[in-house]
């Protein structure tokens, strides 16, 4: 099994909510995202994937969402520095699709997810490497992970929506044989 490292410059982690009921918010982890993989094209279902999130680098494009998003409220970043995701299995769906569970850890709260996996394809970067792409997308409930922060609104509903689209793209590095036996 082939020891592949996200590429941070390269690998993004986004999320969408929906605001007010009747639009929806988007953001970013701005941090590049630390992760590797252990993949096989020919043994994709052994396939193990780990990889944090610094929760402060959240982004929506406006400081104050940004820096409520930070507090207590929601991920409360000082006490919680980052998100972590650990695959526990995976589900092949098709030729280039799986199901990727894991748990995921938010606030020190662990709980199950799943994502749905394309994976792109392998090719030679200019520099003699290689180079492997994946997208996945699941939805979860924030309050499931203790983000339960709501105002409700006079129209009905509530301001923050409970669910949370997360969507990533990562560009992952093969790491030489004879660096990844160092690294063990």
């Amino acid at each position: 099994m082939a020891t592949w490292n996200f590429d941070p410059t390269h690998t993004y982690a986004s999320f969408s909510a929906r605001h007010m009921m009747v639009t929806t918010v988007r953001g970013r982890f701005d941090a590049p995202s630390a992760g590797k993989l252990e993949f096989d094209p020919a043994n994709p279902a052994a396939t193990q994937v780990e990889a944090t999130l610094n929760a402060a680098s959240v982004n929506t494009g406006f400081a104050d969402r940004d820096n409520h998003l930070k507090s207590p409220d929601f991920l409360d970043v000082a006490n919680y520095p980052t998100i972590t995701f650990k695959s526990t299995r995976v589900e092949l769906t098709g030729d280039d699709t799986a199901k990727l569970h894991g748990d995921l850890t938010i606030r020190n709260v662990t709980r199950p997810v799943v994502f749905n996996v394309e994976f792109l394809g392998i090719t030679n970067d200019p520099w003699g490497g290689k180079r492997a792409g994946f997208s996945a997308e699941t939805k979860i409930n924030r309050e499931d992970w203790g983000l339960t922060w709501n105002v409700a609104i006079e129209a009905g509903g509530v301001l923050v929506g409970k669910d949370i689209k997360l969507n990533l793209d990562v560009e992952a590095i093969l790491i030489p044989e004879t660096e990844s036996t160092l690294q063990a």
